[in-house]
């Protein structure tokens, strides 16, 4: 690819984005090598902590790039300044596409409220903190020995999905104390109220000493939060590791939680500048063009079979149809305040979906097919249940006893769900030697029968 034949372009473009009302913060692009490239995808984040675990994804991506199922176009880190980095291997056109992709996505993260709180709380210079953090980890292995760090790393990144971004990233530790109650109302209506039975009385205040608050004293889904403060014998150097992950964590979050927004929004921005871009040569258009044709389409590889929904396809078909109905203002407030959630739930109408072919069909190979199933509600379901909780279990620290041993309790019924005996040993595992105390965890099978799973800081399994 003439790099130089790419920055006019690339100039040309942004110019284009700007004259379209597209508003972010500068982007800061860089030409690397596709072995690069799929190096920082997998770690999420140019430098970071190092892990065995990175180097089994990055192996799972090389056979899905050599299987030719996957392949990266680009890398875009939200941030002021935002950092993209395109692959060296890309012909000029699909870089003018992923330009334009790439300013989209710029345009989402600057202005989505759930971008912008995270960048509130994380910063706006993950690239480098997440670099701070890689050489704050070095530091320990050279002090406390590899074993030590990725022991610890094992257990923080088994749980780097289990944080509860409600709470905020910097919070207080509970108190020590149970807060006195409220006095009891005066006004009319809270004496009335009182008198409707004894569920709806006040409690009496209580004279004696605050009670000890226990711990927690509510169930606490942010796992990453509550080891690093309450594990009994965690050193700082490993509380550091485990915040450093949860930080890191909570800046991932919404890039999971706004994939089909985001990825959409991106994919109808590349294709409406492509379509003013009168400057590119005619080749070059239609080579664009034909890589939008790849990126958005429903299907996977060369066979006209959906092996799971396209988030760039299902984004962008949704975004195409508010803005054709609803206009493009409309259509920015809605990218400012939204998340996939209610994006689906409230944009995907059953038009669009039966238009997109979204429902299950069933049939024979050369016959005709027909529509099983147009519940829209378990269509949202079905594209939504894999977002909840990050898209991870529903697992609280349920309670410390006086000994330290922790208890676990996983909502089956929220996530509508056992989990797998094995794979949750395994976690435990992980968690225990952090925690250095037995750890149990009360959940389901598969076949919603209760079971306790207990490991021990000597790894001896036991269970009923």
């Amino acid at each position: 690819m003439n790099i130089e034949e790419w920055q006019i372009y690339a100039a040309r473009i942004e110019q284009l984005a700007a004259d379209q009302g597209l508003k972010y913060h500068p982007v800061e692009f860089e030409i690397v090598p596709e072995n690069f490239m799929t190096e920082i995808a997998i770690y999420g984040l140019p430098v970071r902590m190092p892990h065995w675990s990175f180097g089994a994804r990055y192996i799972y991506q090389l056979i899905q790039h050599r299987m030719g199922l996957s392949r990266l176009f680009e890398v875009v880190y939200p941030g002021n300044p935002g950092r993209a980095y395109l692959a060296k291997s890309n012909s000029i056109a699909e870089n003018v596409l992923v330009t334009a992709h790439v300013l989209g996505h710029a345009d989402f993260s600057a202005n989505n409220l759930l971008f912008r709180r995270s960048q509130a709380e994380v910063g706006e210079h993950i690239v480098e903190q997440a670099a701070a953090h890689a050489r704050r980890i070095s530091q320990a292995i050279q002090d406390h020995g590899i074993e030590a760090v990725e022991t610890v790393l094992d257990a923080a990144l088994a749980l780097e999905q289990h944080v509860d971004i409600h709470q905020g990233l910097r919070r207080e530790k509970y108190p020590e104390r149970m807060p006195d109650r409220a006095p009891p109302a005066v006004d009319e209506f809270s004496q009335r109220y009182a008198l409707l039975g004894p569920d709806t009385a006040r409690p009496r205040i209580s004279t004696g000493p605050a009670k000890r608050t226990p711990t927690p004293p509510h169930p606490e889904q942010d796992l990453l939060w509550f080891i690093a403060q309450y594990a009994p014998d965690l050193e700082p150097w490993e509380r550091d590791i485990f915040l450093a992950v949860r930080e890191e964590s909570f800046y991932f979050y919404p890039v999971f939680a706004c994939q089909i927004m985001n990825e959409g929004w991106a994919s109808y921005w590349h294709a409406r500048l492509l379509r003013e871009a009168d400057f590119l040569p005619q080749s070059c258009y239609v080579d664009a063009i034909k890589c939008h044709s790849d990126v958005v389409r429903p299907t996977a590889g060369s066979e006209q079979v959906a092996l799971s929904t396209n988030p760039y396809h299902l984004g962008f078909s949704i975004w195409e149809k508010i803005i054709e109905q609803q206009g493009l203002e409309q259509a920015r407030r809605i990218m400012s305040e939204d998340d996939d959630f209610s994006f689906v739930r409230n944009h995907l109408t059953l038009e669009l979906a039966t238009e997109l072919e979204l429902f299950r069909y069933e049939g024979p190979a050369n016959g005709t097919l027909v529509v099983q199933d147009v519940d829209l509600p378990a269509l949202h379901e079905a594209l939504l249940s894999p977002k909840y909780g990050f898209g991870a279990p529903t697992v609280s620290a349920a309670h410390v006893h006086l000994d330290g041993r922790l208890d676990l309790l996983h909502d089956h019924v929220a996530d509508g769900r056992g989990l797998d005996p094995e794979r949750s040993r395994k976690v435990l595992e992980y968690i225990v030697r952090v925690w250095r105390r037995p750890v149990t965890l009360a959940t389901v099978d598969g076949n919603e029968h209760g079971m306790e799973i207990t490991v021990s800081p000597s790894l001896q399994l036991e269970s009923g």
